[in-house]
């Protein structure tokens, strides 16, 4: 009743066209549904969200087979409801975008690609096969649909000798009475889930859109009038590692259809964008921009990439809201990393192309809203705008440099630098396929062996830098006494300090090539730079150093990216490879990494508030004995008389989070080190702080603590680190190891927010995972070798946990 009544809320907003279109949709999705649940008794199951659960292999859910892959691979809790499954029905959300089946790249170029797609599919597990599943699918689109069989082409595997396959006759036979019969290889007609596991053959049907012909030859051709519409797989074999076929000891029945391209079979459209799907979005995308409407142009009908852009921007605000709403945001690395790149890619081609103004790339999810069904449009509207501003300020700056380099005289045959296409990615987030197309455009490439260079030796010194390895650009004495005989100022770092981030305009004081003081430094010589004043973060304190870039007076398309921040002897080094010239007296503009910045921020608070939660479980015989924060995770390093009990984990855990959900107040000031240390419950660790000295209490004023009166008990730290200003912005904290590093201390890894979500899932996974395997091996013995060896492999993935740190994720 609840989805009716959501129903009928959206409904009640559309116009009347589009409530039209919106049900006509709906009812090919019921159609389909109802189909299978009703005239052949199939279980309707939901879709899963687009991320994966629990299958590391995957960055999104990119086939509708994905969540039933514990069925086909017998891995399934026999007590769990999909245990039971036999015969299943549904309409599943997919992602084509990163991993092996990666469409983002082809988005917009043609007329039926796109990254986010409805997948309908019907499954059997062990119950019915290939006459049956063919017979439903060709009743469904001839006799359901109304689709003519005229403009049907089926296709089926022929074998393959050389991999020891016979032709598929059974399924060749099943289809004899259509005439329009084609045989096709392993590439067309072999499914395979990855390089091991269930794969079989599959049969094909393809709809060619013009009719009154003969189509055959285009069929697994790449016509976009021929087009595969569904495809049903038979599971008859198991991919083993030696690449190797087994047949399996039980058959199954995959198929899928793209919603997508059977609506535009049924409304008489060739391309996908034309359905009604695509139009309502493509209209609202034409309201907000500064150009022609969509004409539904490719190639060199294209050439001004107009048309190119509406597909573009359409298909990924579709991801976009489908994704956010599902729990996936825009971030650094894995599926929020592609999901990143998809908001640059559409943003890019909203303003530059379209010519639409800042904001209308959220403005656009109400219209996905009515034709999806997703929900929480604010929320996603909100993901999105904060998104784009942080990348339109840096498309700006970079387009800029692009177009700076191009016009340097040196610019020869076509190619373009890459030191620059790495500064652009390294220094503004620029994806390197963003740079790629942005030069396409322009009839040039990147140096791809240069860059592949500067890429390896970045990472590199990364991992240098990591270990320690890396050699530093620190003053040395004779520097330092040079410093202070010619009277330089100390370095100004108190706005480090500010919550808001603000700019910074620097004075260039001092220049250090590593040996000694020098007036200039020249294009690509490593040096320390000294300011009068900086906004960057020294490493101290535990915190990692911050990062960012500067840019110079008179040069504001050169990047110069900061590769390290110390401090020595009160001046803060900022450690730069000079992308161009640099001199004493220079004007710079410093530009802060605020996303590296808030995660240490995030990470810092989140410290102080397990060292006072470690005191209040375990005792106060609990004390620091060292810390590292970065932008990814906090290591905590403690005394304890042995390893913590999973308990106790537990609850210094919750005493944590149920800080953070109180989203207490942290305070901070400087205050004379002999007066700081006379507050009760002071935390401090052995090393020699300034005076005066900076105090961090939580949800304490200082000036309470400092009150002889008040027995209020609190996290309150000696700390030069940088922290939030609430503690909610934590969001969730779960310690995902422990252990005892030498005899009487113990170090303890945690990671807070989307992470520490990610690592309740995964405990939860390897949780059911472990319970699963155990309800299977207390059953009756295994019916076969092969799933003997199943078992074994299982018991052996999962023992390979015990070889790690002790690892505790609650659930």
């Amino acid at each position: 009743m609840l989805y009716y009544i959501i129903c009928y809320h959206i409904i009640s907003c559309l116009t009347l066209y589009y409530i039209i279109s919106y049900c006509i949709l709906l009812n090919y999705i019921f159609s389909f549904l109802d189909f299978f649940r009703q005239r052949h008794g199939h279980l309707l199951v939901p879709s899963s969200p687009v991320r994966p659960r629990g299958d590391p292999s995957l960055l999104f859910v990119n086939a509708g087979m994905n969540q039933f892959k514990p069925v086909f691979l017998g891995t399934v809790d026999p007590r769990s409801a999909m245990a039971s499954y036999r015969r299943v029905v549904n309409s599943q959300k997919c992602v084509r975008a990163g991993g092996k089946h990666n469409d983002l790249e082809d988005v917009g170029r043609d007329l039926s690609h796109h990254t986010f797609f409805e997948m309908l599919g019907n499954w059997s597990f062990g119950d019915y096969f290939k006459e049956e599943a063919c017979s439903m699918a060709w009743s469904l689109l001839t006799e359901h649909y109304g689709i003519s069989t005229d403009r049907l082409y089926v296709s089926y595997f022929a074998g393959d000798a050389e991999s020891g396959l016979s032709p598929d006759e059974e399924t060749r036979r099943i289809w004899l009475d259509i005439g329009r019969l084609l045989p096709f290889g392993l590439q067309e007609n072999f499914w395979e889930m990855g390089e091991s596991g269930p794969c079989g053959p599959c049969t094909e049907i393809h709809y060619d859109h013009v009719g009154g012909r003969n189509a055959a030859t285009l069929v697994n051709a790449d016509s976009p009038d021929v087009v595969e519409i569904w495809n049903l797989v038979f599971m008859q074999y198991n991919r083993e590692a030696d690449l190797s076929l087994r047949r399996l000891p039980q058959v199954s029945v995959d198929t899928g259809m793209g919603l997508e391209r059977l609506v535009s079979v049924l409304q008489g459209k060739r391309s996908n964008y034309d359905t009604d799907l695509f139009t309502p979005l493509l209209h609202a995308i034409h309201q907000r921009s500064k150009v022609a409407p969509y004409r539904g142009g490719t190639g060199v009908v294209d050439q001004r990439k107009v048309d190119m852009a509406y597909r573009v921007v359409a298909d990924h605000v579709r991801t976009l809201s489908v994704c956010i709403a599902d729990g996936v945001h825009p971030g650094m690395s894995g599926a929020e990393l592609v999901l990143r790149r998809i908001l640059r890619r559409a943003v890019r081609y909203c303003v530059e192309v379209l010519q639409a103004p800042r904001g209308a790339l959220a403005s656009l999810v109400p219209t996905v809203t009515h034709s999806l069904l997703v929900l929480f449009f604010l929320q996603i509207m909100d993901v999105i705008n904060e998104n784009e501003a942080q990348f339109l300020s840096s498309l700006q700056q970079g387009s800029r440099l692009i177009h700076r380099t191009l016009n340097r005289e040196d610019i020869k045959h076509g190619v373009f630098p890459a030191s620059v296409a790495w500064s652009l990615h390294r220094d503004l987030g620029f994806p390197l396929d963003l740079v790629d197309l942005v030069l396409e455009e322009r009839g040039v490439q990147v140096d791809r062996q240069e860059l592949d260079r500067l890429i390896t030796e970045n990472h590199k010194v990364a991992c240098e830098l990591q270990s320690g390895d890396r050699t530093r650009v620190a003053l040395d004495v004779l520097s330092l006494a040079e410093l202070q005989r010619l009277v330089v100022p100390h370095t100004d770092d108190r706005l480090k300090y500010q919550y808001q981030f603000p700019a910074c305009r620097a004075t260039v004081l001092a220049l250090y090539d590593g040996q000694a003081l020098v007036s200039e430094v020249t294009e690509g010589q490593r040096c320390g730079v000294i300011l009068d004043q900086t906004c960057f973060y020294s490493e101290q304190g535990g915190q990692s150093h911050d990062q960012g870039y500067f840019t110079r007076d008179g040069l504001q398309d050169v990047l110069y990216p900061v590769e390290d921040v110390v401090l020595v002897g009160g001046y803060v080094v900022h450690q730069v490879t000079a992308a161009d010239r640099l001199k004493s007296g220079d004007q710079v503009h410093l530009h802060l990494d605020q996303v590296h910045r808030l995660s240490c921020m995030v990470k810092h608070t989140a410290t102080h508030i397990l060292n006072f939660s470690l005191r209040t479980v375990v005792g106060p015989s609990v004390h620091q004995r060292g810390s590292h924060v970065s932008a990814d995770r906090l290591r905590f390093d403690f005394s304890v008389k042995g390893s913590l009990s999973v308990s106790q984990l537990q609850q210094v855990e919750q005493c944590v989070n149920d800080v953070i959900s109180a989203n207490q107040t942290v305070h901070s000031q400087e205050l004379p080190l002999h007066t700081a240390r006379s507050i009760r419950g002071l935390r401090t660790v052995d090393e020699v702080y300034p005076d005066p000295v900076r105090v961090v209490s939580v949800a304490v004023p200082l000036s309470e603590l400092l009150d002889d009166n008040t027995d209020r008990r609190t996290s309150v730290e000696l700390c030069c680190g940088t922290h939030l200003r609430r503690t909610g912005a934590i969001k969730d904290l779960v310690i995902v190891s422990e252990r005892q590093m030498v005899k009487g201390i113990s170090r303890i890894i945690a990671v807070t927010g989307r992470e520490a979500t990610l690592a309740r899932e995964a405990g939860q996974v390897l949780s059911e995972n472990v319970d699963s395997l155990s309800a299977r091996l207390s059953g009756s013995a295994p019916s076969s070798l092969d799933s003997a060896q199943r078992l074994a492999k299982e018991v052996g993935v999962l023992s390979d946990v015990g070889q790690l740190p002790r690892v505790h994720c609650s659930l």
